[in-house]
């Protein structure tokens, strides 16, 4: 069959789409029938729509791809190859054309796919695209982020398939964060918010990747007031899903879903979101390819079976999975560890054999009507052997009654019961905690303390003048995510022995995380249902220990992150 009575790729994938051939969630299936429907507009010639599909146009970007290569692993060197879905993409930006003005309809582009779905690759080569053969004297062409340094990983992309393709080293001068087309005067650089001037841009094409992290709009808005002075500027916004719903991104992914649905007029905005459907069982193989188009490509079906099986064990991994595989937006707040697994992985403790093995402190200071926590982590003295946990409790005897009513515990009989230690008054005496700790280090050797500097900053002192190394360890998610982590994991793999301790695993069930945009995760007190003290304590404890132990039982054994 002759090229030009071939079908039109950009048609041809809406039509499998839309037939089910190609498995599609609602959104794509929106932007597949919306591309047949303005088909047909075009054709019946309406008045009411402004614009036409110039399937030359479209072939041009297209064919700009082929001249690509890729620059990594077992592709490199090898001409870039778009997959039938990103055709539909790359086809339908440059494809649709104003009937009267001939310039491209497309002036925003928004798409949302996981991770491992060739995105990076494909934004790099539009970025080259319209820098080079857009037809665009002087374009401006940024790879925009938060930061520089984020902003270079697109760049830095495609100034590797520069230096790999002999057809666009023709053209290109290479600089270390400058692609610059001497023949139109035309540029492609990085661009952060850190970057030393946002003034003055003219913008032909931004390309704003992991729009999700973004706190604010604001570098969309740098981007977006550069391009006035241009005739047919692309902003062009890919990411992947998160977990901030009140961000930027998602209110331009909730503007995306209008316009596809058709409640929101604006024929110069495209999006393809691709995503599960919300009856869907994420664990279901047949519904992971409408998520992940390039699964079997750049994506392996073992690599989704992989991560859906952590996502059966761990919460925090049943997040991450939603988010960044499948593409669902999901609360920053979950439950964590469910008490099936807290109590399969209790164990026994046999306190004489602890002593003198050495130990990694974690102190969580309340305010003094709350309770404090003192949780001591023991380290596997063989590769792949367990840690221990013991933790210590203190509330004021004479606030216990009042605990006992607002938190829905009995604190009388865990005292009872030597679980928690009452101090006299009103306010913890934190004279008893030195006491316990002291006492502590004759029995074991305890490498360092880690504590929260908000709180316990004279306590620390006086522990240091005792000879204790203290360390400070504030409460951010980032450093209270490794240990988070590798507390969940020890957990899921019964290698954290805690003995069944009632009142820490009152602690557990109460407890939920928080997670942010660059995948930290870490207990969130005030959003968690109870007491948590125990669990912090014990995190900041295992943040030492990870630091110092041999990283080949913690690290290497561990795996990839889950967040």
């Amino acid at each position: 069959m002759d090229k030009e009575k071939e079908i039109c790729p950009v048609r041809e994938y809406a039509e499998l789409v839309l037939t089910g051939e190609i498995p599609a969630g609602e959104p794509v299936r929106l932007a597949c029938q919306r591309h047949i429907d303005n088909l047909r507009d075009a054709e019946l010639n309406l008045t009411t729509f402004e614009y036409y599909f110039d399937e030359l146009a479209a072939q041009h970007a297209l064919d700009f791809f082929g001249y690509l290569r890729h620059s990594k692993g077992k592709w490199a060197r090898q001409p870039f190859e778009l997959q039938l879905w990103q055709k539909f993409i790359v086809g339908s930006i440059f494809g649709w054309l104003h009937k009267k003005t001939q310039l491209r309809r497309f002036r925003t582009a928004y798409e949302e796919i996981p991770r491992k779905n060739g995105k990076s690759t494909k934004v790099s080569g539009i970025g080259l695209y319209l820098t080079l053969a857009d037809e665009e004297y002087g374009a401006e062409v940024y790879a925009a982020a938060t930061k520089k340094d984020q902003a270079k990983i697109t760049f830095d992309e495609a100034s590797r398939m520069v230096r790999a393709s002999p057809d666009l080293l023709q053209y290109f001068r290479v600089y270390k964060n400058n692609l610059h087309v001497i023949d139109t005067g035309s540029k492609f650089e990085p661009l952060g918010a850190d970057s030393d001037s946002q003034d003055g841009l003219n913008v032909h094409g931004g390309l704003i990747d992991e729009y999700h992290a973004h706190k604010t709009s604001a570098m969309y808005d740098v981007i977006e007031s550069g391009t006035s002075a241009r005739e047919q500027p692309l902003i062009y916004v890919i990411t992947t899903a998160g977990v901030n719903q009140n961000g930027p991104c998602y209110q331009l992914r909730d503007y995306a879903i209008k316009v596809l649905r058709g409640i929101q007029p604006d024929e110069t905005f495209f999006a393809y979101i691709a995503t599960i459907d919300d009856d869907d069982d994420p664990f279901d193989p047949e519904v992971w390819m409408k998520a992940n188009p390039n699964l079997g490509i750049s994506k392996s079906i073992d690599y989704m079976v992989k991560q859906a099986n952590k996502a059966k064990q761990m919460a925090t991994a049943y997040v991450n999975f939603l988010i960044k595989d499948l593409n669902k937006w999901t609360n920053a707040v979950v439950k964590w560890i469910p008490l099936s697994k807290w109590d399969a992985s209790a164990g026994e403790i046999e306190l004489e054999k602890l002593k003198g093995r050495k130990c990694y402190g974690g102190l969580d200071l309340s305010t003094k009507l709350d309770i404090t926590a003192f949780a001591l982590v023991f380290p596997p003295e063989e590769p792949d052997g367990e840690y221990v946990v013991l933790v210590y409790f203190w509330i004021p005897e004479n606030v216990v009654q009042e605990k006992e009513e607002k938190d829905k515990v009995l604190y009388s009989n865990w005292i009872e019961k030597g679980l928690v230690y009452a101090t006299p008054g009103d306010v913890i005496d934190y004279q008893f905690i030195r006491k316990t700790v002291n006492d502590l280090g004759k029995l074991y050797k305890i490498q360092e303390i880690a504590y929260d500097p908000w709180k316990a900053t004279q306590t620390a002192l006086e522990l240091t003048d005792d000879g204790f190394t203290m360390v400070e360890l504030s409460q951010t998610l980032k450093n209270l995510s490794e240990a988070t982590q590798e507390f969940e994991k020890l957990v899921v793999s019964k290698k954290l022995v805690h003995g069944g301790n009632p009142v820490m695993r009152w602690m557990v069930d109460n407890t939920v995380v928080r997670m942010d945009e660059n995948e930290n995760v870490a207990p969130a007190k005030k959003k968690s249902t109870g007491r948590i003290d125990g669990v912090a304590a014990t995190i900041n404890a295992l943040a030492r220990a990870i630091v110092h132990e041999d990283k080949t039982s913690v690290y290497e054994k561990r795996g990839p992150r889950t967040l």
